[in-house]
């Protein structure tokens, strides 16, 4: 399906970005929240947003904090890190999502809600057999808490569950093309017949599409190419973009929005996997030129060859269930999220993401 370039979405130029807002009619006030993986990017910001607007929420944040340890890419093996976490008041546990004896640790609590965002994440590791450990095996021992303490749970599902198929994207279509998009569809059926078993039980996986904003920096080469390009920009170079860049749409969401989602995900009008983008394509040319204006540069861009095969060409989230069913509408655009995040991009630049 062609991109229709007539295609608008209103966001509301009128709010400003960091304004927090509830989201939803939930008080999270004395309510006890597990969030795992909340030291990465998505976790950690959570943490902050429910922390600055329910002083006397309990989280729990369960992460295994970054090592030294790569896949066989090069990639670091956990993205959670303590800089992310500076001035955090709640309760931190180190721990593996796949160690029992881990996650006994959690027993000490009884939660109300849980926000799942611990996961094997890179689309570019290809050792199965721990993807599918940590994902899947993982989703049922902490569905078997959310059981245990009639918890609403909020997981993270994503949208590489659908492969290269055109656009927009849609609940109920997939084709995953690696093994972590392949762990994140056979969550969402796990999750599926655990609410049917559970229909009591609020369950609620969330595809996330192209994420980017604070806190994304420690997640190293898998940070969103907004702060990767950012940073060569700043170093001087051109922007260098894979050749037909003008033809590669992605669907760019800002971590606010995501936050967004998760909180509205609490009270859903019927359990579900939604999708979390803004429905509104951008090209990757898109993204340079608007770098390029706010850091007040005019460098020619650069084009080389995409060395990868399954590459998405076009993403572009249908979310039509989502406003539907969470009451989820995107408010920031792209323009308004990088002008946002560009304090970010410069205060980082330089420095050892370690």
């Amino acid at each position: 399906m062609k991109h229709d370039t007539n295609e608008k979405l209103i966001f509301n130029n009128n709010k400003t970005i960091h304004e927090k807002m509830a989201y939803s009619k939930i008080d999270f006030n004395k309510k006890t929240i597990l969030i795992t993986g909340g030291a990465g990017f998505i976790g950690s910001n959570l943490a902050f947003y429910l922390q600055e607007n329910f002083s006397s929420a309990t989280i729990v944040i369960f992460d295994c904090f970054r090592s030294e340890s790569t896949f066989s890419n090069g990639n670091l093996k956990s993205l959670g890190h303590y800089k992310n976490l500076i001035g955090f008041r709640g309760k931190i546990i180190c721990g593996n999502i796949i160690n029992q004896k881990d996650l006994h640790l959690l027993s000490d609590y009884q939660f109300d809600y849980i926000f799942h965002q611990a996961a094997i994440s890179d689309t570019r590791v290809y050792d199965q057999e721990i993807v599918m450990e940590t994902n899947i095996n993982s989703f049922f021992s902490l569905l078997k808490i959310a059981q245990r303490d009639n918890a609403a749970m909020v997981y993270a599902s994503s949208a590489a569950t659908y492969g290269s198929l055109p656009s927009p994207q849609i609940e109920g279509y997939e084709s995953p093309e690696n093994p972590y998009g392949f762990s994140k569809l056979i969550m969402d059926q796990i999750a599926q017949d655990f609410s049917k078993v559970n229909p009591n039980i609020i369950l609620v996986g969330l595809r996330y599409f192209n994420v980017y904003g604070p806190k994304e920096y420690y997640k190293g080469n898998t940070s969103s190419m907004v702060i990767q390009l950012g940073h060569q920009i700043l170093n001087g170079n051109s922007p260098r973009l894979f050749k037909g860049s003008d033809t590669i749409f992605r669907d760019f969401i800002y971590i606010d929005d995501v936050i967004q989602a998760n909180i509205k995900a609490c009270m859903p009008n019927k359990n579900g996997i939604y999708n979390v983008g803004t429905g509104v394509p951008r090209s990757f040319q898109n993204i340079a030129d608007i770098l390029q204006k706010e850091l007040g540069t005019n460098y020619k861009t650069e084009y080389f060859s995409n060395p990868h095969e399954g590459y998405q060409t076009h993403t572009q989230a249908d979310i039509s269930m989502s406003r539907a069913n969470l009451g989820f509408t995107p408010q920031i655009s792209l323009e308004q999220g990088i002008k946002s995040y560009i304090h970010e991009i410069k205060r980082l630049h330089g420095t050892e993401n370690i």
